[in-house]
This record gives C-alpha cells, structure tokens and sequence, in this order.
C-alpha cells in the first residue's frame, strides 16, 4: 500500500494536478473529484468512456498521481468515500453497486468476501497481544457508539462470564464517557471499535485511555482510522457499506475469536462459572426447557 493510498487529501492533491496536465488526464481528474463517489466503483474503461478518453490514459493518470496502477487509485477512492459520504450519498452508491436481482446472495457474499479478507490479513502479532492484554488487566474498558454499539456490548456480554472486572461504557455525552473512564490507568484495558463514519466520542475515550498509561485494543478498519495511530494492539477488520447500513461481519467473527481465545486462557474457571449458572438458569427458568416429544 502506498502513502497515497493512505492520504486523506487525494483530492486536493487531484486539483493541484490540474493546472499541469493534459486535457485528456485532466478530464479524468475533474471527473473524480466531482464524482468519486461514482468514479471508486468504476473500471478504467468505463471512467474512461465517460469523459471520452481512453482506457490506457486513465491508467497513466492513476501512476502520474504517484500509484502503481489504476486499482490502486480505485482503491484510495473507496476508502476515501466510506469516511466522506452522507447517508444520503451512501444510499445512492451502494444502490449503483448491488442494482437489483438477488439481494440476499449479494449481500452475503460481500460478507463472506469480508471475512476472507480480514483473515488474510489480520496481524496475528496484533491478535495475541489483544489476548494477552484482557487476560492481565486490572479492569477492562470496552466503548463502541452508534452502529459499533452492539459489538461492544456482545464482547461484554461475554467477557462477563470470564472475568469480573468488565466496564462497558456507554454514554449520551462526551461528559458521562469521561466521568466512566476516570479511573483508567496503567494496568487496565480500553478495547474501542469504531468504523466509518467515525464516532468522535470513541476517538476521545482512546486518546484519553491512551494518555493514562492503559493498554489500548482498537478494532477498526484501516491503519488511517483516527484510533489506529494510539492503539497497542491494532485489529484490523475489513468493513463496507450495504446501502445505509454498516457491514460489521467481519468485525464480529474478530470479537467471537478474541472471546474464544480468552476463554481458553480461564478454562477452569468458566467451567465452573457456567456449572453455577446452569443450576441458576434453572432454578429460574432462564430458558426454555426442550419440550418431550
């Protein structure tokens, strides 16, 4: 990946470019900067037939503006789009993208595609040393807002079954997230999920944990998301947008591994944990007992 790639200015960068380049390429910046959105998910040749040049000078454009090639341009433009676009835009976008036919296969797919993705490339350096941090903490600190809520709170769901010092924090304002994380420090935990379009009170609560001496598991998309830069341990889970939703799939399977893989750690004690709670979930009729038959 190059630093372009990572650049949050691409488009400025295009505009500056303008002034110097021929009226064909400069055809094809123009067109990207009014419509990346649209341009992100098109192949060189169909930008090209837009604007009316050829396929092979949008690819020269791509490595003008410093990439190896057209995808990787395209590349930077759908990461770009995922942390700029309104839910309106989004909309727009995914509808162009998934059009009609099959929607349910479409959508699993690109799920699935998801999974595969982050598995290939999640750090497991970055996994293990997630693992090793829950299992010593003093207290862990777990933050997710808006749609990345409830994969907090199902990681803290189950970390309470492992451990008894589990914290999620959950706030309506920037005040009640501080007054939460008051007491973090060094020995403690803070495990923050945020994805695009970011939540600045998560970017916060990181900063801040960060700034007590805490250990700090970010669980993102991308190493330019706002709460990669301070985390000890980065995830890195592939995301997308489906329509106005976020697609948090891959996301989950990280948190259902990160909990099995703690889990592993405490062995003994979740198994007489759950004893105890089998016989209270019976006494209370927690569950449906199996109908005989």
């Amino acid at each position: 990946m190059t630093d372009k790639q990572n650049n949050p200015d691409l488009l400025r960068q295009i505009e500056a470019m303008l002034p110097t380049l021929s009226k064909s390429r400069r055809a094809v910046g123009r067109f990207i900067i009014d419509r990346y959105d649209k341009a992100a998910y098109m192949t060189a040749s169909k930008l090209g037939e837009s604007v009316s040049v050829s396929e092979s000078t949008v690819v020269r454009f791509a490595i003008e503006l410093g990439f190896a090639g057209y995808p990787e341009l395209q590349h930077s433009l759908r990461e770009l789009i995922r942390t700029k676009l309104t839910s309106v835009q989004r909309l727009e976008v995914a509808n162009t993208r998934i059009g009609d036919g099959d929607l349910l296969e479409k959508v699993m797919q690109s799920d699935a595609e998801n999974i595969r993705a982050t598995l290939e490339t999640l750090d497991r350096a970055n996994f293990a040393g997630a693992v090793d941090a829950l299992d010593r903490s003093k207290m862990i600190y777990i933050v997710g807002m808006r749609s990345a809520a409830p994969l907090a709170s199902f990681l803290a769901f189950y970390l309470r079954l492992v451990f008894e010092h589990v914290r999620l924090v959950a706030t309506n304002s920037g005040s009640e997230l501080f007054e939460q994380l008051l007491r973090i420090g060094e020995g403690d935990t803070l495990f923050a999920v945020t994805f695009p379009r970011y939540s600045t009170r998560v970017v916060k609560a990181v900063e801040y944990a960060a700034a007590a001496g805490a250990h700090v598991i970010a669980l993102t998309d991308s190493p330019s998301s706002p709460i990669a830069e301070k985390a000890d341990s980065l995830l890195l889970a592939k995301s997308d947008m489906a329509s106005f939703v976020d697609s948090l799939t891959a996301p989950l399977s990280v948190v259902n591994a990160l909990i099995v893989a703690v889990s592993r750690r405490r062995q003994a004690e979740i198994t007489d944990t759950f004893a105890k709670l089998e016989k209270i979930w019976e006494e209370y009729e927690v569950y449906e007992k199996p109908h005989d038959e």
